[in-house]
């Protein structure tokens, strides 16, 4: 197998897209900025998918599925939602189309135009709370813990394969409660189930913090996020996790009868994350050889390539092997048996190494006599020769290594960078230089924030829910600042 991947040292963006589609994530669509999710990439986002599934449904929460087609006035009921999510709309105005009468082609049938025209789902608040108000009535009824795995449209201008699509596969949790109490409760469990996966399943370490007003969920009261940092020094929000306060129960109506007879407006929360977070394994996990996947979410996690030559060898390998898979797969692993004849040994080495399957074994006639077999670990690539007896329990002890291994130098690289600075000379020379996340003082100004962004092109990526250093002076005003905020480059 030719891998033909340019370094990360070269260009980090080319290497990122030669990852996704010559490890066989995804491929270009001919719509415009939408991709084809590959068998392999698919396989990785199920996993992600089952998992995140299993965590939600532990606390109470049960899946449904509402509409992809919201009416346009839905949308404008709550007006910081429609300003948010305008530019990025979608629009359906016709439902029928016809033959042109002049060249023969298909056009928009005219006498067909909807009497309201339909959103294409960027989001499912506005929809999903117009429902509730139906589910709704009294105290009894709450709360109402529901969340969606859907396809959502969000016309973007300028795409990258899994990070920006103007289509994208993701979950959305919306939930409804008697207090602004439980929902804040509700608010920060979900962000500590993203935390938890994207940290033990994904192996990359995440800050969790608050946003900005200014970069807060539109329709928010306050947004929480798991904030992780790439190769490049780039920053990636990962996840969130909003507490909307009563907004949408007030612009859709939704009312219940407390314990005390009383009316009041329902309390809501929403949280989501999406196949971006495919894009932020690439990158936090590949390296110039493709790939490198955590075990407890890898597809494949243990593929075996037998060497051989003829039948008369390749029997005797099948048939060990056979046993070999009857116990790994008792052990509840993955595997893969690579035996077929198209490509040579060594083509298959690089292309599972390209696919970052975590542990590659390789049998041949001579390990077999010996009762051995070649074990390489793809994060070290270290390559040991392990007897056959035993196999499955020393995989298994193996797979564990690999992924606090990942996590472990993952965890180091944020710490690493995460440079304090309190002037905007450094600052600027941090962000050029080292990258990653700036720790640093803001005088908690809307207009402050903007003007730094404008002169570095960092944002405030967060503030961090740990403690912040305390108070010091802002680093573009110099006027007083509570605590320190995390600015970055992001994507």
């Amino acid at each position: 197998m030719s891998k033909e991947i340019v370094s990360r040292a070269a260009d980090y963006s080319q290497w990122y897209n030669d990852l996704v589609i010559k490890g066989g994530l995804a491929d270009y669509s001919a719509v415009r900025g939408c991709m084809v999710i590959k068998p392999y990439g698919f396989s990785l986002w199920e996993h992600m998918r089952d998992q995140l599934d299993r965590m939600f449904k532990e606390t109470g929460h049960q899946n449904a599925y509402f509409p992809i087609f919201i009416p346009k006035s839905f949308l404008s009921r709550e007006a910081d939602h429609v300003e948010g999510f305008a530019k990025e709309c979608a629009v359906v105005t016709h439902y029928r189309l016809k033959t042109d009468p002049a060249g023969g082609g298909l056009i928009v049938d005219p006498d067909a135009r909807l009497e309201e025209e339909l959103i294409v789902r960027p989001t499912s608040e506005t929809i999903i709370w117009n429902t509730y108000k139906t589910w709704i009535q009294s105290y009894r009824d709450l709360p109402v813990l529901i969340n969606q795995w859907a396809n959502v449209v969000r016309w973007e201008m300028r795409t990258r394969l899994f990070l920006r699509t103007s289509e994208f596969l993701w979950q959305e949790g919306h939930t409804a409660h008697a207090t602004s109490k439980e929902a804040m409760e509700e608010t920060l469990r979900m962000l500590e189930i993203y935390a938890g996966f994207v940290e033990e399943f994904m192996a990359i370490p995440v800050i969790r913090g608050v946003k900005t007003p200014s970069e807060r969920f539109a329709g928010a009261v306050e947004t929480y996020c798991i904030e992780t940092l790439m190769q490049d020094g780039k920053a990636l929000q990962a996840g969130t996790s909003h507490f909307l306060g009563q907004n949408f129960a007030k612009a859709f109506d939704v009312k219940f009868l407390t314990r005390e007879n009383a009316l009041e407006y329902v309390w809501a929360t929403s949280w989501g994350v999406s196949t971006r977070l495919v894009g932020a394994l690439v990158m936090a996990h590949g390296d110039d050889d493709g790939l490198v996947i955590p075990p407890r979410i890898a597809p494949i996690q243990v593929v075996i390539v037998p060497v051989y030559r003829g039948e008369d060898q390749k029997t005797p390998i099948d048939q060990e092997v056979g046993q070999i898979i009857l116990k790994l797969k008792a052990a509840g692993i993955r595997v893969k048996y690579d035996d077929s004849d198209h490509n040579r040994p060594g083509w298959k080495f690089a292309e599972y190494e390209m696919k970052g399957v975590p542990v590659r074994l390789t049998l041949g006639s001579r390990d077999l006599s010996s009762r051995v077999v070649e074990v390489v670990r793809r994060d070290t690539r270290e390559k040991m020769s392990w007897p056959l007896e035993g196999l499955a329990a020393a995989l298994e002890q193996l797979l564990g290594q690999i992924q606090e291994n990942l996590f472990s130098k993952a965890r180091t690289f944020l710490t690493d960078h995460i440079t304090p600075a309190d002037d905007m000379e450094t600052l600027t020379a941090i962000l050029d230089g080292k990258g990653g996340f700036v720790s640093a003082h803001w005088d908690g100004n809307p207009q402050t924030e903007e003007k730094i962004k404008e002169l570095t092109k960092a944002t405030i990526r967060c503030i961090p829910l740990e403690a912040g250093g305390g108070e010091g002076k802002c680093v573009l005003t110099g006027r007083p600042s509570a605590r320190r905020v995390l600015f970055a480059r992001a994507y």
